[in-house]
C-alpha cells in the first residue's frame, strides 16, 4: 500500500537479491544507516533457484528513498530493484488473529470473516482464530470489525507484491546474477 501520510510518503520495494548469508542485514542496514524506519518485511525464496526477494515497505521522501536505492545496487549480492507502484502491482498481506469470542458472540465473529473472505481456522470455547489475505486496507478493516469483539492475539506477515503484466523481475535480474 502506498499512501501518504504527515512523514512522506510509504514506498513498497521489492529487491531481488542472491539468497547468501547476510545479505537481509546489509540491506535493512542501508535503511537504518539513513534513518528510514521500515514498516513491513517480507522475505523468501523465488521460482528462480538461488534467488530470493525481499519486499520492504518504508516512510520516505522521494529524494532519500533514492539515495537508498543507488548503495542498494551497489550491494554485490542485489540483482534488481523495483518500486512496487499500486496501480501496477498485486500487494497482498497475510493476518492470523485470535479474536475472543464465547457461545453467543461465535457467530458474529464467523459471520464478519465471512464478510471478508477470511477463513476460520481454529475454534476453541472462548476463541476463534482467523486467517485473513488481503491488501493493507481490507486488513485493516477486517481489524477494526473483529476489534470491539477483542483481539487475544494476531500475527500479521509484511507487504507482498508482484508487478502486473507478463514481465517478471527475475528474468530481468538472472542475466546480472550469470
Amino acid at each position: 500500500m502506498t499512501e501518504r501520510n504527515e512523514f512522506g510518503r510509504k514506498h513498497t520495494m521489492s529487491v531481488l537479491v542472491e539468497n547468501k548469508p547476510g545479505v537481509l542485514s546489509r540491506v535493512t542496514a542501508l535503511f537504518s544507516r539513513r534513518g528510514f524506519n521500515i514498516d513491513s518485511l517480507a522475505v523468501g525464496e523465488t521460482e528462480q533457484p538461488g534467488i530470493s526477494r525481499i519486499t520492504i515497505v518504508v516512510d520516505a521522501a522521494e529524494l532519500p528513498l533514492e539515495q537508498v536505492t543507488k548503495q542498494l545496487n551497489k550491494l554485490i549480492n542485489v540483482l534488481k530493484i523495483v518500486e512496487l507502484e499500486p496501480t501496477a502491482s498485486v500487494q497482498r498481506q497475510l493476518l492470523l488473529v485470535k479474536v475472543r469470542a464465547d457461545s453467543v458472540t461465535r457467530s458474529q465473529v464467523v459471520e464478519a470473516a465471512n464478510l471478508f473472505r477470511a477463513k476460520v481456522v481454529d475454534v476453541t470455547t472462548d476463541t476463534v482464530t482467523v486467517e485473513a489475505t488481503g491488501s493493507s486496507g481490507k486488513i485493516e478493516a477486517f481489524l477494526q470489525v473483529v476489534e470491539p469483539f477483542g483481539i487475544a492475539e494476531l500475527a500479521q506477515s509484511g507487504l507482498v507484491g508482484l508487478g502486473r503484466g507478463a514481465k517478471s523481475m527475475t528474468s530481468m535480474a538472472r542475466s546480472r546474477a550469470a
